[in-house]
């Protein structure tokens, strides 16, 4: 199984990328190829709602002057998906915003969804607050697009403000590994499920 991790924070060895490579090590250790990729920092155009992914319904965006088109096909392959970000003024970062709403459309344009019955979970990191609403857009986002969320031992946060600072969060720390260990467990499951018991169609 694989998962893919995007990470909306444009610092690099930043708090937000400490979490979500605490996850993704403890999927390592159950045998999942991962993958990290960096979304914060690249300049990334936001969604033009030209409805052209629809026209063509091939899972892509017509936009190709960034990487976005790369990072759908690396979520199409991907079992899980883990999106993480700061709070940016209580909402995600600009770069992952304009992923996600340029995945998303591209998601709903075949006609299966894209990520229908995936895993996604959000990691979210926060100097004081804003953290509950960046998480509810993540959850908000997954459970749109028919994926499916774990659990963990608490919210998906981690508390800092310069880089490193998050390594002192020993709660938040222990919550990403217990969310690896979720991932990994719902993984499994949905890889051993029968056949007769297919995902529900999409109503259109």
């Amino acid at each position: 199984m694989k998962v893919v991790a995007f990470n909306g924070s444009p610092r690099k060895n930043g708090n937000t990328e400490f979490l979500l490579n605490t996850v993704l090590s403890v999927l390592a250790q159950n045998g999942w190829e991962t993958e990290y990729i960096q979304v914060g920092g690249v300049p990334v155009r936001g969604c033009m709602a030209c409805y052209k992914c629809f026209k063509n319904a091939n899972a892509r965006c017509v936009i190709q002057t960034d990487p976005v088109n790369e990072w759908i096909a690396k979520a199409e392959k991907a079992d899980a998906i883990l999106l993480g970000s700061p709070s940016y003024f209580t909402n995600v970062s600009s770069e992952l915003k304009a992923f996600m709403d340029r995945l998303g459309l591209a998601a709903y344009s075949v006609e299966k969804s894209l990520l229908k019955g995936k895993i996604g979970a959000g990691v979210v990191t926060h100097r004081r607050g804003g953290a509950t609403c960046v998480f509810d857009q993540l959850n908000h986002f997954f459970l749109c697009l028919g994926m499916i969320v774990p659990g963990s031992s608490y919210f998906n946060f981690g508390v800092g403000r310069l880089p490193g600072d998050v390594r002192e969060d020993q709660e938040a720390i222990a919550n990403m590994k217990h969310l690896g260990e979720a991932i990994n467990w719902l993984g499994r499951l949905i890889q051993t499920a029968p056949a007769a018991y297919p995902l529900p169609p999409t109503i259109s």
